[in-house]
């Protein structure tokens, strides 16, 4: 028999950007500590833009952030910027012990991302790494960056979501931005110049909305039903996949604990909503 992790699911929440991102590293305090692995959906309330842990603050349109409601924050994974809004954005993240995964970051991001491919497929999405190298359009835009057979994903030949990884205290973070639809000016406007038109934004993005008729709450449970799963199985590395007679591994509905969201307002005050986190250069902050 193959020792089971506990699982949580959380179903998705509207919190702001701050809070999600603080969310996320609670989450690897707490499997890090023996707690339960936490697999979950998210939703970003305001819009947000969120910068790669290490992009220039100065790629950004902070007037026009200003001027639109949309929060800025700043990710512990690296690539670009991603504008996230509140409908045209599903966002996911898993949350495992480092120890119960691939030591070598492209494996494990695969491992990570099987539940999210088999989400496109339950939703009738044919969703794939991209076959070949697309040359880069914008290098501080997640979206607009050169795409890669290795890590991006596509759909009819157009980028359908953003994944990232981060190890933090024995715990891998993977999080994670789906399209469902595209708001090609304001995810432009969040940039400060950028050479890139909105024709040329859409030409190179894709929404769920172009490719299905779904609603969002119909593909947000076909993620959750997918990572759910996906947690069942046993998918962890070689070693410790479900052996043939194994039960299932046991997956509950769950919440962040008082102590969690305690720590987690802590974290966005200290470092998510500070400006020497989220404003300063690369290489200038602690």
């Amino acid at each position: 028999m193959t020792e089971r992790l506990d699982w949580r699911l959380i179903h998705e929440e509207r919190r702001s950007g701050a809070l999600q991102m603080a969310l996320d590293e609670v989450a690897a305090e707490t499997v890090a500590a023996g707690g339960p692995a936490t697999i979950r959906t998210y939703r970003w309330d305001p819009d947000c833009l969120t910068l790669g842990y290490g992009q220039d603050p100065d790629t950004v349109d902070w007037p026009f952030c200003d001027r639109t409601g949309i929060d800025v924050t700043r990710r512990q994974t690296g690539g670009g910027g991603i504008y996230h809004d509140g409908v045209g954005d599903i966002a996911y993240s898993i949350v495992v012990p480092a120890a119960a995964v691939p030591g070598q970051l492209l494996d494990c991001y695969h491992l990570l991302c099987e539940p999210i491919l088999d989400a496109f497929r339950r939703l009738g999405i044919a969703a794939d790494y991209v076959a070949e190298e697309v040359p880069e359009l914008y290098h501080p835009a997640c979206y607009l960056r050169e795409l890669h057979p290795a890590h991006d994903i596509v759909a009819a030949g157009r980028k359908i979501a953003g994944n990232a990884q981060y190890r933090k205290r024995d715990a891998v973070v993977q999080h994670g931005s789906l399209t469902y639809s595209v708001e090609a000016d304001r995810h432009l406007g969040v940039f400060a110049d950028p050479p890139v038109d909105s024709a040329a934004f859409r030409d190179r993005v894709i929404g769920m909305d172009e490719l299905i008729d779904a609603d969002r709450s119909t593909v947000v449970e076909a993620v959750e039903d997918a990572l759910t799963e996906w947690a069942r199985s046993g998918h962890l590395d070689p070693d410790r996949r479900a052996d043939e007679g194994d039960e299932p591994a046991d997956v509950t509905v769950g919440s962040w604990t008082d102590s969690e969201l305690e720590r987690a307002h802590e974290l966005v005050e200290i470092k998510y909503t500070d400006a020497e986190w989220v404003r300063s250069r690369p290489g200038g902050r602690r």
